[in-house]
């Protein structure tokens, strides 16, 4: 008993607000639209870096070649000619479009690279939610929160980390070639220039790899955030499903209002009944039968209970016959619904039931 003192109530509502669940179709859906997806940034630029120095590796030859009579072009013909205002435009625009031609397929590697490797990451995506003016932006308080939060400290340390990848790199490839670099200064300016530029692009590949592989853990690390970013609480869940699907009182209302309005629209039917099969107090079907019209009778109302009881009421009023079959009224119940025919294995049974309205009523079938 002396323990039970130290015993303290544990609020299990104090968890009920906790983000453990995953997110639904709708809550990733909503998110996307605006724009929240896993995503890189790292990716696409280590993608972009990998291939250029990649083409320029492939089309070294022909950069080269097209230089050397840019270069030569213009020392041989464009400084020997008089250069004055009619002439100046057509050959800078002579120029530019060489050198366009010369970076044409950097420039594709690169618009192609991006859109791929954007497109691997999120799909086919477009909003306009990045666009929008926010002004919770411009809050200095919100800001310094951003810049000294968990995100920041993770993109600082990543920062840190390809500065160090990079300068390892740089380092051990300027290393590896010491004694190459010290006898540059007795080889001719085209080797020269020949191995500063293979040099220059195997570092590029090198760095260009090393990026793409620490992106795709940035990549996995920013997914793993986007799922913790959209998990939900199991109240949340609860909210969304009464958004979507509607309030389950509110649903349940509707229907209510719903079998109220179908109750009297068939209430309205009753008098047009030939006659009431009863239970003769827990069911009462209405049935009627238009020789001339209809190949069979058919169900126009039917009920238990409070319902039954007044189908019977308005049946009274309107000078219906009510007869009293319990086993064919819980048959017709449970078989037909209203406004069906009756099948035909109850066509004998309320055949002689209506045979005997008839009489009743003195008519002849």
């Amino acid at each position: 008993m002396a323990t039970s003192q130290f015993r303290y109530k544990l609020n299990l509502q104090l968890f009920a607000g906790e983000k453990t669940e995953k997110a639904t179709p709708k809550k990733r859906s909503d998110a996307r639209k605006k724009g929240q997806v896993a995503k890189s940034n790292d990716l696409p630029a280590a993608f972009i870096l990998l291939f250029c120095f990649m083409v320029l590796l492939m089309f070294g030859g022909y950069l080269k070649d097209k230089m050397f009579l840019l270069m030569q072009g213009t020392l041989k013909d464009y400084l020997t000619t008089e250069i004055n205002t009619q002439n100046v435009m057509p050959l800078l625009m002579d120029v530019m479009a060489q050198v366009l031609l010369m970076l044409t397929p950097i420039f594709a590697v690169t618009m192609l690279i991006g859109i791929l490797a954007n497109y691997m990451q999120v799909g086919f995506l477009i909003t306009g939610e990045a666009f929008k003016i926010k002004f919770s932006k411009l809050n200095p308080i919100e800001g310094a929160k951003r810049m000294f939060s968990l995100k920041a400290l993770v993109e600082f340390g990543k920062t840190i980390m390809k500065l160090i990848l990079i300068g390892y790199l740089v380092y051990s490839s300027l290393w590896g070639e010491k004694e190459s670099l010290i006898n540059l200064a007795q080889m001719p300016l085209a080797d020269v220039l020949a191995y500063v530029a293979r040099l220059t692009v195997m570092m590029g590949i090198k760095i260009g790899v090393a990026l793409v592989i620490l992106s795709l853990f940035d990549y996995m690390y920013q997914k793993y955030e986007h799922e913790k970013n959209l998990r939900m609480s199991k109240q949340d869940i609860k909210d969304e499903y009464k958004k979507s699907e509607g309030d389950p009182l509110i649903k349940g209302k509707i229907k209510e209002k719903q079998r109220r309005m179908a109750v009297a629209r068939m209430m309205q039917d009753v008098p047009k009944a030939d006659v009431i099969i009863t239970n003769p107090t827990h069911f009462a079907v209405a049935i009627q039968y238009d020789n001339g019209k209809m190949d069979a009778p058919r169900v126009l109302a039917k009920g238990t209970d409070f319902v039954a009881l007044k189908i019977k009421e308005i049946a009274k009023e309107n000078g219906v016959i009510t007869m009293e079959n319990r086993p064919l009224a819980r048959a017709l119940y449970d078989q037909v619904e209203i406004g069906q025919t009756i099948p035909a294995d109850l066509f004998q049974a309320v055949a002689e039931v209506l045979a005997y309205v008839y009489r009743l009523k003195g008519r002849a079938k």
